[in-house]
């Protein structure tokens, strides 16, 4: 008895000590995209890596009373650097599924992400609505099917690329257009005229993103959650989203999600 006391104590030791070992390093590791503005960038100015998740990622290394070291990340890196030892965590705009979190293990998400509109103000102000006015988007694309699975009556009217679906709304052939919601505000915020526009807080599809840990490292996936869910009552979470995503941003976008909340806002 003695001996599987023991046994289950060195088993539960090692199965997860990765927050030892950070806390023993003195740092922690982070994989963060240096150029997917404004999740992670090299702000030209200073060039250094900035953005949303590595805000996240600062505040979480800061309560776990260690440094940060940021290791920069495309994509198809991410769960490489996390399975090869090379870093502890990822904050890099991260969706979650099923298939990667045989790889990963995934915190609560953080951020949600979705197919979204770009309206002249005032014309589309909840889901209701879509099957009455005329949308563009990108034929071919997963916009176009989510719209017509979603949304079976919406009058699709489709384009080549995103540009000429733009270009449809502003001259107003059509009265709204699809497409990420993260691609959208680029659009939204390159017009001359985008106090005219809007993007409502309505979403076709949704992709909730969070932070990810090698797959085992319970302790640290316990630390991430637990900090996460506390910067979300105490306004850290909202404080560092409305500082890249908020409406004096420049990218703004609506807060679709509030942590520990798996809901759409106005959906």
């Amino acid at each position: 008895m003695a001996l599987a006391a023991g046994f289950f104590a060195f088993g539960s030791s090692a199965w997860a000590d990765k927050l030892d070992d950070v806390k023993k390093a003195g740092v922690l590791r982070v994989a963060a995209f240096d150029g997917n503005p404004p999740f992670g960038y090299i702000d030209p100015a200073s060039k250094k890596q900035v953005g949303h998740d590595i805000d996240l990622a600062t505040d979480f290394a800061r309560s776990l009373g260690v440094k940060i070291e940021l290791v920069p990340t495309n994509p198809a890196n991410r769960i490489p650097l996390l399975t090869s030892g090379k870093v502890d965590v990822v904050f890099a705009s991260f969706t979650i599924t099923d298939e990667r979190a045989k790889a990963v293990d995934f915190t609560t998400p953080y951020f949600l992400v979705g197919q979204q509109f770009l309206a002249k103000k005032g014309v589309l102000k909840d889901a209701a609505q879509i099957k009455d006015i005329r949308i563009g988007t990108e034929k071919g694309t997963t916009m176009e099917a989510n719209l017509r699975k979603n949304y079976p009556d919406a009058k699709v009217v489709l384009y080549d690329d995103s540009p000429f679906a733009l270009a449809a709304l502003r001259s107003g052939n059509v009265q709204a257009i699809t497409n990420d919601g993260v691609k959208l505000t680029a659009q939204w915020n390159a017009i001359p005229d985008k106090e005219k526009y809007e993007i409502p807080a309505i979403t076709v599809s949704k992709e909730y993103l969070g932070a990810a840990v090698p797959k085992g490292e319970t302790r640290l996936l316990e630390a991430l959650n637990t900090w996460l869910a506390e910067s979300e009552k105490n306004g850290r979470a909202l404080a560092i989203y409305d500082a890249w995503f908020g409406p004096n941003s420049k990218a703004p976008l609506p807060r679709l999600l509030k942590i520990g909340d798996q809901r759409v806002a106005a959906n």
